[in-house]
């Protein structure tokens, strides 16, 4: 029998974020229901965006921009309404007139729970993968597929700078299935550290086109709580 949930599968992202019929089959139902609020350490890091960037946006969000910015991240989850887990990520950032706004392209996960929470509640294309390593200066941590697709992103931070406090309010815009392109708020405070990132990604896919390997600006967060709100639809 074919296990058929639109709200997992029908999530638009790049390929390296796909979910297998074979994985799709042994998820659990969604037990947390947007928002969520959470704890976390991260690295994370900034690369210029460009054709492959738009590319990775999908149709609903690609037509009349383009990606201007890439954010990528190793984000490590001690406190969140499905338990602790680690995720990279990799972010297109692009605006519409005066508005700026992020897509999450690309997104692993090594909880099922929230691999479902992600895709059901935002439209965020999570799949599985698995993470080693810790997150801190000169520390390498390696996130890999365990999916279908044999990627994987190592990033290794080098601090530069002082711990700074910091506060954040983003959007994010994903496509959910049925085409429909939803709009959450985040709500970020933390306590940052500027570094220099070496990230080196490796897929058979893109990924490595607009998610790039090399050294960047970026900053290990020692600490952060956000809140990610439900999506709205403006467009309907």
């Amino acid at each position: 029998m074919t296990t058929t949930r639109p709200e997992i599968s029908g999530v638009r992202g790049v390929p390296e974020s796909a979910v297998s019929a074979a994985l799709l089959a042994t998820l659990p139902a969604n037990d947390a229901p947007a928002p969520w609020t959470v704890t976390c350490e991260a690295v994370l890091w900034f690369c210029r965006g460009g054709d492959a960037a738009t590319q990775a946006l999908p149709p609903s969000l690609r037509a009349g921009h383009r990606g201007l910015v890439v954010v990528g991240g190793v984000v490590r989850y001690s406190d969140t309404p499905v338990g602790p887990y680690d995720e990279v990520f990799g972010l297109v950032g692009s605006r519409s007139g005066r508005h700026g706004w992020g897509s999450v392209c690309f997104m692993s996960v090594d909880s099922p729970a929230s691999l479902v929470g992600g895709r059901a509640n935002w439209g965020m294309p999570k799949t599985l993968g698995a993470f080693t390593g810790e997150i801190r200066s000169g520390s390498t941590v390696v996130a890999r597929g365990v999916d279908e697709t044999d990627w994987s992103v190592s990033a290794t931070p080098r601090v530069r700078g002082p711990r700074l406090p910091a506060r954040s309010r983003a959007t994010t815009r994903q496509e959910l299935d049925g085409g429909r392109v939803g709009h959450s708020r985040l709500s970020a405070s933390a306590k940052v550290r500027p570094a220099l990132v070496d990230v080196e990604v490796r897929s058979p896919g893109d990924l490595a086109t607009w998610l790039r390997s090399g050294r960047h600006l970026g900053a290990v967060v020692e600490r952060s709580t956000f809140t990610l709100a439900p999506p709205t639809y403006p467009n309907g």
